[in-house]
């Protein structure tokens, strides 16, 4: 009599195309995706062919210079300074209050809500950095700038609205910002050298 092979019971396999489905899908949900992070910007439009390029000369009394070097130290308007400092530094150049001849000059302005203001519309606050400055230093003057304007402008909403910057229309805000517009320039980095 001739031997009987022995069959091998198969192993179901029709539940594991569920079951790695379902494990894809809580992999999916339960990792998070790198972000990139950036600045928030507008750009300006782009200047047509047909149009020249002319170059607005600006006094010096508009410009706040601030200036990172290769060891990422800070020295704005000539002067070194902490990153702790710029914010107040920005605010006082900005507003400009007590119209000081080294400031800049305010301009009288007609604003909605306001009436005629003087304005320091033709400032600009000029950021330069070194090739070598770290990207991490970069971005916290970058946000000291940009929260010196919020400041003032958070103040400004508070005494005229009473009400925060963010709870008032678009056009209050727009109010608001042509008061305090926001010119920052940045010049592309250059080689500073070490102090």
């Amino acid at each position: 009599m001739a031997r009987k092979k022995k069959k091998v019971p198969q192993v179901n396999s029709s539940s594991s195309a569920d079951i790695a489905f379902l494990l894809l899908i809580f992999f999916l949900i339960t990792t998070s995706m790198d972000t990139d992070k950036g600045l928030l910007r507008r750009l300006p439009p782009p200047i047509p062919p047909d149009q020249q390029d002319n170059e607005q000369d600006i006094k010096k009394r508009n410009i706040l210079e601030v200036l990172i070097n290769s060891n990422n130290e800070l020295l704005v308007g000539g002067e070194p300074m902490d990153i702790t400092e710029l914010r107040g530094a920005v605010k006082e150049f900005v507003a400009n209050k007590e119209d000081l001849a080294n400031l800049p000059e305010r301009v009288p302005t007609e604003v909605e809500f306001f009436g005629l203001v003087p304005v320091t519309k033709f400032h600009v606050v000029s950021l330069q950095n070194d090739r070598n400055t770290q990207y991490q230093k970069y971005i916290e003057v970058q946000n000291e700038l940009v929260a010196g304007y919020n400041e003032l402008r958070e103040e400004l909403a508070k005494s005229k609205f009473k009400k925060s910057y963010s709870e008032l229309s678009e056009d209050e805000q727009k109010a608001i910002r042509t008061v305090y517009p926001q010119n920052i320039s940045e010049a592309e980095p250059k080689k500073y050298g070490k102090k």
